[in-house]
């Protein structure tokens, strides 16, 4: 082509920015739109495993990522009545590969990603998109601030309930597929000192998580819990939320009665379910989508991060190597559509080891953590890097230059 192809990308998570990153070193012209007001810095902490830790390398982000490492130590387990159980390595529940992987907080990793396109990628915060069209040639973007432009290629990088996918796809509940749990995560401060560890509260179907990197910061806190139906009901209402979960904890035991409290008043909750998005295709036209627009694997996978990262390489790598953008997305989701499957199958719906669903699952995982049984072996590690990931020789070499 005799110009850069213009594309725009919705969401500045970790997909977006990581899609953004590797368009810029094919040349492409790329803008990033972002309904919040600026990058989201802080924040929990994501991890960085297999195949996704080989994408990061090739960006040149490793060393700045090893240096965010959080380096969780140890994850405790207490009971209804807040008496310690047991305790283990974070690797034995994630299969992560202790040394190599990483875990960041999930606003140090978009900053690397952001930090890495310097001023060549236009960021246009604080703004969204309300209507595409498409009429073949290209894609007409109508934007929420009342904004027009023209873009050859779109990517709906955002999110579980991408507004993207929605204008292209239509409503997400044929897609979406519920895990039978809900979230509310929010900061409060570390009063018992904890420091590169977790604890988690349990009765079953229910989880009270503390979750500390270091002693002079907040932690963050999770109250996870089963439900038959998501409540879309509250999504829209912060009150009916906070209502709705301080009413599915009101135990009078260990740190449940202060986390309730705080999550009250916390400025800023994240309230959510725990999902995926099972797609048919993940393109129309001259519309892809990516990360969790695409395929959602769950928090409780523990893989959405770096699916995003891959999934981000190879779109990119695949629009560079294809002069078609169909050809370019049919690759795209040839590669990376089985990798993503996979990770997703790593969550179930009986709540794992953080969230057991019922009391026999409940007791047989305290077994486990008092040494009562052998802990299963790990088959997570092999699913986390079952992707070999392909060369896009332009990229790396483009990357070697910079």
């Amino acid at each position: 082509m005799d110009r850069p192809r213009k594309v725009l990308i919705s969401g500045a998570s970790i997909a977006g920015p990581a899609l953004a990153h590797w368009l810029d070193r094919y040349g492409f012209e790329v803008t990033v739109v972002e309904k919040a007001s600026a990058l989201r810095g802080g924040g929990y902490a994501v991890d960085i495993r297999g195949t996704a830790r080989e994408v990061v390398e090739r960006m040149g982000l490793l060393p700045q990522l090893r240096a965010a490492h959080v380096d969780s130590r140890r994850i405790s387990f207490v009971d209804a009545d807040g008496a310690l159980i047991g305790a283990l390595s974070p690797e034995a529940l994630t299969g992560s590969d202790e040394g190599l992987d990483l875990e960041v907080r999930r606003g140090d990793l978009a900053d690397a990603l952001s930090g890495a396109v310097g001023d060549r990628v236009e960021f246009l915060f604080g703004d969204s998109i309300a209507a595409l069209h498409d009429d073949g040639d290209r894609v007409d973007v109508t934007f929420v601030s009342g904004a027009r432009r023209t873009f050859d290629l779109v990517v709906g990088a955002d999110g579980l309930h991408s507004n993207t996918r929605r204008l292209v796809m239509g409503p997400e509940e044929p897609f979406h597929r519920y895990l039978g749990f809900t979230f509310a995560g929010f900061t409060l401060p570390n009063d018992l000192g904890l420091s590169h560890e977790a604890v988690a509260w349990n009765v079953p179907g229910r989880s009270a998580v503390l979750n500390a990197h270091e002693p002079t910061e907040p932690v963050h806190g999770f109250l996870n819990f089963a439900r038959a139906t998501p409540p879309f009901e509250a999504f829209r209402d912060p009150r009916a939320q906070r209502d709705l979960v301080a009413a599915m904890f009101p135990e009078q035991t260990w740190q449940v009665p202060r986390m309730v409290a705080a999550m009250r008043e916390a400025d800023d909750l994240f309230f959510d379910v725990v999902s995926q998005i099972h797609l048919p295709s993940w393109s129309r036209g001259r519309v892809v989508l990516a990360g969790d627009a695409a395929h959602a694997t769950s928090f409780m996978s523990g893989q959405g991060s770096s699916v995003s990262l891959v999934g981000a390489y190879v779109l990119a790598g695949e629009l560079a190597t294809h002069a078609d953008h169909t050809a370019a997305f049919a690759a795209y989701e040839r590669t990376l559509r089985p990798f993503a499957e996979q990770n997703q199958a790593l969550a179930g719906t009986d709540g794992g080891a953080v969230t057991p669903r019922t009391q026999e699952a409940l007791d047989a995982r305290d077994a486990l953590l008092r040494g009562e049984a052998a802990w299963p072996a790990d088959a997570q590690r092999a699913t986390h890097s079952s992707l070999a990931l392909p060369h896009y020789r332009r990229a790396e070499d483009s990357v070697s230059a910079a």
